[in-house]
């Protein structure tokens, strides 16, 4: 028991996890995020002014 939990560990361990896209989509998909948030936010800026 103690050997094929051994076993199924180290054999996870070599396949590892693959990420479905290259590390630099997720940098740049969380930088346009943050830019749209940004520009949401400047969008509402005079909204409490106005009344």
């Amino acid at each position: 028991m103690h050997a094929t939990l051994i076993a199924a560990a180290e054999e996870a361990a070599a396949h590892g996890t693959e990420l479905p896209f290259p590390p630099a989509v997720f940098g740049v998909g969380g930088f346009v995020g943050l830019l749209a948030l940004l520009l949401i936010t400047y969008a509402f800026r005079s909204v409490g002014s106005r009344h």
